[in-house]
Order: structure tokens, then C-alpha cells, then sequence
């Protein structure tokens, strides 16, 4: 269970994922041992699941994001269809849905051309009928903050 001590740890982790462990155990008065067995103990549990790092796609000439909807025939090429997930670069983020299709996933692409590309080779995959693809033309809100 967290106590509010863990509860104000992971709201500073939050808001800057590269504070020191020293400035941390400050914050929140603990000892730098005491912070650490604490960080352990909530990485162990899953509790934090990871640290990253969010970089500018524009820097990388990464100019288009788009959402593409799945529209599988069943679940039967689920698994192939993850494999082929896991081993696509330019799809960030994929999850199984309810409603229209079977699968949303985020995905991030040179231009035209590179979406063009990935959406063929998507529709290749077996099991996949269709796709759906929305443009994103600008972004109000990106985080992996969660309200604790």
C-alpha cells in the first residue's frame, strides 16, 4: 500500500523525472538512503514503471503523427500482430480497443511518402481488413502524468 509520503514522491518524480535523489529526500525529508530503499521498493512493485525521456520528433525530421485504427477479421493473428508492432519503429504506442477496430496505434513519420509506406506494410500483416488513419495537426496536451 502507498502512504503519503510515497504519494508525494511520485508527484515529484512527475514533475521532473531527473531530479537528484538528494534533492528528492529534501524535498520530502528523508535521509538519501531512505529515499532510495523507498524508489527501490516502488520499482519492484511496478509501482514506477519506468524513466523517460521525451524528445522533439521535429528535430529528427519526424513532421507527421497519425493514429491508426485496426480493423481486424478476428483475434486469431492477435500475436502476429503484436510481433509486427514490437518490431516497427515508428509506431510509438499501441492498444487493443473496444468499439470501431481492434487496435489504435500512435505512430510518427518522416512525411507523406513514410506514412504511405507504413500504412501498405500494416495492411500487409495477416488478419488486418482495414485501416483508419486521423492526422494529428497540432497537439494541446501530451504527458505521462496520471493524477494520483
Amino acid at each position: 500500500m502507498l502512504d503519503s509520503l510515497d504519494i508525494t514522491i511520485l508527484k515529484k518524480l512527475q514533475e521532473n523525472g531527473r531530479i537528484k535523489r538528494n534533492e528528492l529526500a529534501e524535498l520530502v525529508g528523508l535521509s538519501l538512503p531512505s529515499l532510495s530503499e523507498r524508489l527501490k521498493k516502488l520499482e519492484e512493485n511496478r509501482i514506477i514503471d519506468g524513466y523517460y525521456t521525451k524528445l522533439n520528433r521535429q528535430k529528427f525530421n519526424l513532421d507527421i503523427m497519425a493514429f491508426i485504427v485496426v480493423i481486424m477479421d478476428s483475434s486469431k493473428n492477435y500475436e502476429k500482430l503484436t510481433d509486427h508492432v514490437k518490431k516497427t519503429p515508428e509506431i510509438l504506442e499501441c492498444h487493443a480497443i473496444l468499439g470501431e477496430g481492434s487496435h489504435i496505434m500512435k505512430a510518427v513519420v518522416k512525411d507523406t511518402k513514410s506514412l504511405e509506406h507504413l500504412l501498405s506494410k500494416i495492411q500487409s500483416w495477416a488478419g488486418v481488413n482495414r485501416t483508419v488513419t486521423n492526422f494529428v495537426l497540432s497537439t494541446i496536451k501530451e504527458t505521462t502524468n496520471i493524477n494520483i
